[in-house]
């Protein structure tokens, strides 16, 4: 089963080009939202991500390229390469290694990826590509991906770059607890899976270069997240240092801090049998909380809905690729495949954005659901 639903996702996205909307991209509208101020662009954010039908047509927003989901699609098709043996994987795999090339952030020396939206909240309004510690990271991921099934000399100086652009433009926050790298550059912030996905991209750079210089900083990110964590296990989403008031928003983001900390170590070796009980704790934290029986993930605890095709996808992920640190994880993550494709599968091949209590939105977005579910199936499909 999973093979067919693989194949339905990958031709639609090949059909679309590698192109899509995303929930956050109604600033792309020529409409000249911009005078109205950042609140207001922010307000219209927010209804691009919720409305249930799609306007971006009407206001003129364009499918584009999503570098994050080019990053994930990469690793996608790697493992698709990997599996099959398929050299038409491989072509579309060096594809989309060059794309990303010429989607990097501008006016940097160092290779760097942002969103191909502008992104407004209360506070602020970030440009159209402004790199992100978070977006970078995935991008660097699928090429380290494509490094290791074409070993692409190439590729190892990308990473190799965008490296350097963590490390010379990532705000860094310092306590005792160890060290928290910022989200963007413009801000001082300390969000524990931005930070944390900062340290996977240096941990693959010692894993290239084995850099022993990297590894102090490695490990201070790490001890920062760790001293964070919950007694239950979970995390928060963020922390004022100068309040001591912690963000509390428990969904994907578990997935994204527990994956992360596996994939330093797989990196580095020898993981520290602190880090193994931080993964095994949150690991039950996850299964049980997080997700129910059938498959069906929750929304932000202790919110039930929407039902987030981004949950779904990082459930797969996470249970697959952390087997080891859960009782049948990996069965656990069929169950959520087969709830998925059931339930938010259309049978054009895409998968739906949400289902809300009394209604589905089912707009096709290429970043947030179809990149995110071609990998998540690709990862499963790999454990076969």
């Amino acid at each position: 089963m999973i093979d067919k639903c693989i194949s339905k996702i990958r031709e639609y996205i090949e059909a679309s080009n590698f192109k899509g909307y995303d929930p956050y991209d109604f600033l792309n509208s020529p409409v000249p939202f911009r005078y109205l101020g950042h609140m207001a662009q922010a307000v219209v954010v927010q209804a691009g991500k919720l409305l249930p039908f799609n306007m971006r047509p009407l206001l003129c927003v364009k499918k584009e390229f999503n570098p994050k989901g080019l990053g994930l699609l990469l690793s996608a098709y790697c493992n698709l390469y990997k599996k099959t043996e398929d050299k038409k994987y491989l072509e579309t795999a060096g594809r989309l290694y060059n794309t990303l090339r010429e989607c990097r952030s501008r006016g940097y020396e160092e290779y760097c990826w942002g969103y191909n939206f502008v992104w407004a909240n209360p506070h602020s309004v970030h440009p159209k590509y402004m790199p992100s510690s978070v977006v970078t990271s995935f991008v660097c991921q699928g090429i380290f991906d494509y490094y290791n099934i074409c070993g692409s000399q190439d590729a190892i100086d990308v990473i190799q770059s965008a490296s350097q652009y963590v490390l010379k433009y990532l705000r860094r926050t310092e306590t005792h607890e160890g060290i928290c790298l910022s989200y963007t550059e413009e801000e001082q912030n300390c969000c524990y899976n931005a930070s944390l996905l900062s340290g996977e991209l240096l941990s693959i750079q010692y894993a290239i270069s084995k850099d022993d210089n990297l590894l102090g900083l490695i490990q201070k990110i790490v001890a920062f997240v760790l001293y964070h964590q919950h007694s239950d296990g979970h995390w928060g989403y963020s922390i004022d240092l100068a309040t001591g008031k912690e963000r509390q928003q428990v969904d994907f983001h578990q997935g994204f801090i527990l994956c992360s900390l596996y994939r330093i170590y797989k990196n580095i070796g020898d993981m520290p049998l602190e880090v193994e009980q931080a993964i095994k704790k949150g690991m039950v934290y996850y299964r049980e909380k997080q997700f129910l029986d059938n498959g069906r993930s929750l929304w932000r605890l202790p919110k039930e809905f929407p039902i987030d095709i981004h949950n779904q996808a990082q459930g797969i992920i996470t249970f697959s690729l952390l087997s080891d640190y859960c009782d049948n994880a990996a069965d656990f993550a069929k169950t959520i495949a087969k709830w998925t494709i059931k339930n938010m599968q259309s049978d054009k091949g895409f998968f739906y954005y949400r289902i809300y209590k009394h209604y589905v939105n089912r707009i096709p977005f290429m970043r947030w659901s179809q990149s995110w579910m071609l990998l998540a199936l690709t990862d499963l499909y790999a454990l076969d």
